[in-house]
């Protein structure tokens, strides 16, 4: 490879870990080993992409990393889902922690370490029984699209363990998310 190729390719490389380094938030890395690839694991898995609430900036949507993994901000009033035709149609807030769909509307949960509203009181226990059956706590209420738990359950325990120890590490921020709210009811051959 020629200098300038070989120029060019360092550039791209350093300005896509900038980036990915931007995106994952805090400036200083986390302490333990597990937490730093936790931090890695919620970076290429996609989760500020849906638990951080989005804002606008100069090339468009952007994570607002001052809520990071926060979840659905709860002073973000959502009306009631709109009708849809049958189909596989979904739709979502302008933040994108929000969405709705043929199973109600579902709000993305705050990940922070917050103990009334986040992680805060969850054991690493809760956390990987919860990815691993699908259910809040790993025995309540069914996990509603689109969290991809199907995907991350097939994730290593080192792995979900590692994610947590990161989740703890966050700065905890106090964020009440809206509970799920079931679909619209269909409309009866009475009320046609």
């Amino acid at each position: 490879m020629n200098r300038r190729k070989t120029i060019i390719a360092s550039l791209a490389v350093a300005g896509g870990l900038l980036q990915t380094l931007a995106y994952a938030g805090d400036a200083s890395p986390p302490k333990s080993a597990a937490a730093r690839r936790g931090q890695y694991l919620v970076t290429i898995a996609g989760c500020h992409d849906c638990h951080t609430p989005m804002k606008m900036g100069d090339r468009g949507p952007e994570p607002d990393m001052s809520r990071m993994l926060s979840g659905h901000p709860e002073q973000m009033e959502v009306p009631p889902a709109p009708a849809l035709p049958p189909g596989p149609w979904q739709v979502v807030t302008a933040p994108l922690t929000a969405w709705s769909g043929p199973w109600g509307t579902s709000f993305t949960a705050n990940l922070t370490p917050d103990k009334e509203t986040g992680l805060g009181n969850w054991t690493e226990q809760n956390f990987v029984e919860t990815i691993r059956s699908g259910r809040h706590l790993g025995r309540g209420r069914p996990i509603l699209p689109p969290m991809p738990w199907q995907i991350y359950s097939q994730m290593t325990d080192q792995d979900l363990k590692a994610v947590f120890a990161f989740l703890k590490t966050i700065p905890a921020i106090k964020n009440r998310v809206p509970a799920p709210r079931p679909p619209p009811e269909a409309p009866t051959a009475s009320s046609k």
